[in-house]
């Protein structure tokens, strides 16, 4: 397929307009965050570094994105409540960052700004069938569109945020993503989706130097919220709207690691009578961490996971039964690496162990006494 080359140049200039501006403001940010007092003190054992680390991050982000997205692209209706949501979400984010706000509230904020864009025609109107033997192609939503799209966005933006657990790691699976997108865009000649998705892009890599580990500044909750916004609701502008094989698998492999992070804590949590909000340090990276990984390792790891996922997104995309083979090899591969990380040998063997202990314990502790530390 020919691209067009004032597109190409539009998306570049994109890309580097938000990534010099991004790059530019961490400083600023960095200095009004120590001024308001968004520093993340590192008090329990989910937080990996030993030191504070001023957050906020995420403005410098946000400030890239939308001084490219204001000079190269149109903003028609539904650009505008896609910026108009995305505006909500900073502000709630910085909020949170300086001063601890309620998971309900935060909430209910998120719902109100995934309402904007669904109700102004960013909408799931209908995906493709997983059900590879229905004799119905595509799932028409109806009058279930609008809920179903505030769901979307709503999940996609706290996934990524809940994978924003080491340094670099959101920052670089949403810019591996972001590229996955813009790619996409860019074969299926979408403009207006190719050039947001280059103004992410290029934010994203101009904080990286500031969030690599080990980390000068935290895009905290503004910035990884900001990501899974942006990320959520552009898919919907470029990814659901064709009807399409295609439609239903694309997205979720695209944005494959904070979906399959989030479902399994969610579920982990619920297992274990817990509310489904309630942090742990049971991550994929936390996973990674525990088996001997350093941050950078585990860090790359994902990278590689995230990758092999929008590679396998983009083969899907351009069709054909032997990209459709390769886009099954990396599933496999992706499945394999996923499996051993949720459930490692190590794990196994220190639960086996630990069980043995109570068991033998159990049996020869005299009564009232309990097990020593």
């Amino acid at each position: 397929m020919r691209l067009d080359n004032q597109l190409i140049a539009y998306v570049v200039l994109a890309l580097l307009a938000a990534l010099v501006v991004s790059f530019l403001m961490t400083p600023v940010v960095k200095t009004f965050a120590y001024k308001v007092g968004a520093i993340d003190v590192p008090k329990d054992a989910r937080r990996m570094h030993k030191v504070p680390i001023p957050r906020l991050g995420g403005l410098a982000i946000f400030i890239g994105f939308m001084v490219s997205i204001l000079l190269f692209v149109p903003i028609t209706a539904e650009m505008k409540s896609i910026l108009l949501g995305a505006v909500i979400i900073v502000v709630l984010g910085v909020v949170d960052d300086i001063m601890a706000l309620p998971a309900m509230l935060k909430f209910v904020v998120q719902i109100v700004a995934a309402a904007i864009p669904a109700t102004h025609g960013v909408t799931i109107l209908a995906f493709s069938n997983p059900n590879i033997f229905s004799d119905s192609l595509y799932w028409v939503l109806g009058g279930l569109s609008i809920p179903f799209t505030i769901l979307w966005i709503v999940a996609i933006t706290n996934s990524v945020n809940l994978i924003d657990g080491l340094d670099g790691l959101a920052n670089g699976v949403s810019a591996i993503s972001a590229t996955t997108m813009l790619v996409i865009a860019l074969l299926a000649s979408e403009a207006q989706v190719a050039i947001v998705m280059a103004a992410l892009v290029g934010a994203c890599v101009g904080f990286m130097p500031y969030n690599l580990n080990p980390a000068k500044m935290f895009m905290g909750d503004t910035g990884a919220t900001f990501l899974g916004y942006i990320l959520a609701t552009m898919s919907i502008q470029g990814l659901f709207k064709y009807y399409a094989v295609i439609s239903f698998v694309v997205p979720f492999l695209i944005l494959g690691l904070p979906i399959f992070d989030t479902t399994f804590a969610f579920i982990r949590r619920i297992a274990h009578g817990q509310s489904p909000m309630h942090a742990d340090r049971s991550h994929i990276h936390h996973r990674l961490i525990d088996m001997g990984l350093s941050q950078k390792q585990a860090v790359a790891t994902l990278y590689v996971i995230s990758a092999i996922l929008g590679l396998s997104a983009v083969v899907l995309t351009t069709g054909g039964e032997e990209k459709a083979m390769l886009f099954f090899a990396a599933l496999c591969i992706v499945a394999v690496v996923a499996a051993r990380v949720v459930f490692p040998k190590e794990v196994k063997e220190e639960l086996h162990e630990e069980l043995e202990e109570l068991k033998e314990h159990g049996h020869h502790a005299e009564p009232g006494k309990d097990k020593e530390a």
